[in-house]
């Protein structure tokens, strides 16, 4: 039921973004004819494909390629209602500053197509991108020095296929890490779907192994059963639970946030600190960086989260600002140091503003 839910408010706010677009925006182009009728009927591509692709994610209704294809639609919408309110804010602004004129109209127009542009080719150049390497250093007071890799929101299923998991796995055998976290939004179809696709990650190599946490994506697609497969590829899942990693820390994952609402697999805090030891430090998988607050009296030495993308698609980061205490990278709240991955993969289109897809390196010290 909360997938159906997702898919109508989803396109409903979607649709209204297209309208807005339209009125306030491609009726107002003083451009060349065939330049406006270009524009009115990629609004018109970018709402069809918007809804093959949400349609296909729960139906199989496209083929690969096509499925790819529409997926960027979902991109260029947002790019063009981003674009649709500075050019409506703009003109306003011109008019209180200047005189109304045609030429000076025309050069805003103009302006304001090229920035569109601009926009949708680095946008797009960027998610095509593999994911950069990002190394932090952050000091918890460990016995002795150790690196780990964290990986988060991939999201295998309708485009990321087996191919980037196949590179994603080199690479980080590559850094030789201690320690692999998974932090969620891993899977992103059912896992009877995917399972080729998922199963380069059994060799990832690391000197304690490879531990994963559930986000919220991995509850449209039935959670436990995605659990069980990857304990075949020698995945070990934290479920509210913990660990202690060669007598040196505490590893605890928590589930994801959405079980409150779910009713299913809520996270659990007092439950997954329950067999930590005091006197090792302690770091905290949960896919939410908003998972913090039920944290901060437990004094955990470093939280590792994701969720946020970064924002994905510039300036989507200030909407998930509302929701998320961070957007990416390190921070500290009170004892605690938070750590937030802007994600390895993407969700839906594989456009990337200002917050390029990432590895984290994690140097422990």
């Amino acid at each position: 039921m909360g997938k159906y839910l997702f898919f109508i408010v989803f396109f409903s706010v979607f649709t209204l973004m297209n309208i807005y677009t339209y009125k306030r925006f491609i009726t107002k182009l003083h451009l060349h004819q065939s330049i406006s009728l270009g524009i009115k009927y990629l609004m018109i591509f970018t709402l069809g494909f918007t809804f093959l692709y949400l349609i296909s994610r729960y139906y199989d209704a496209l083929d690969q390629q096509l499925l790819y294809f529409s997926s960027y639609f979902i991109g260029i919408g947002f790019i063009l209602f981003s674009v649709a309110v500075v050019y409506d804010l703009s003109t306003l602004l011109s008019k209180k500053i200047f005189s109304p004129s045609t030429k000076r109209k025309l050069f805003i127009d103009s302006a304001i197509i090229l920035l569109l542009l601009a926009y949708i080719s680095i946008g797009i150049f960027n998610g095509q991108s593999n994911p950069q390497i990002q190394t932090t250093n952050i000091t918890i007071g460990v016995k002795t020095p150790l690196k780990i890799v964290q990986l988060s929101d991939v999201h295998i299923g309708n485009t990321i296929k087996k191919d980037f998991i196949e590179n994603l796995v080199q690479t980080v055998n590559a850094q030789k890490p201690d320690l692999v976290v998974l932090t969620g939004d891993l899977i992103d179809l059912e896992i009877e779907k995917i399972k080729h696709d998922v199963a380069p990650l059994k060799d990832l190599k690391s000197t304690y192994g490879t531990y994963f946490i559930l986000g919220n994506h991995e509850y449209f697609h039935h959670a436990k059963s995605i659990v069980a497969y990857l304990k075949t590829l020698g995945i070990k899942p934290l479920l509210n639970e913990s660990v202690l990693i060669n007598k040196q820390f505490n590893l605890v994952g928590l589930t994801d946030y959405i079980g409150y609402r779910t009713n299913y697999l809520a996270p659990d805090v007092k439950k997954a600190y329950a067999h930590v030891h005091p006197n090792y430090p302690t770091i905290v998988l949960a896919h939410q960086p908003k998972l913090l607050h039920e944290l901060l009296e437990y004094k955990p030495n470093l939280l590792l989260s994701g969720h946020t993308h970064g924002g994905q698609i510039f300036p989507f980061g200030l909407l998930v600002l509302l929701d998320q205490p961070y957007l990416s990278g390190l921070h500290k709240q009170e004892q605690t140091q938070l750590y937030i991955s802007r994600g390895t993969g993407y969700w839906g289109p594989p456009i990337r503003l200002f917050a390029p897809s990432e590895i984290s390196v994690l140097n422990i010290q």
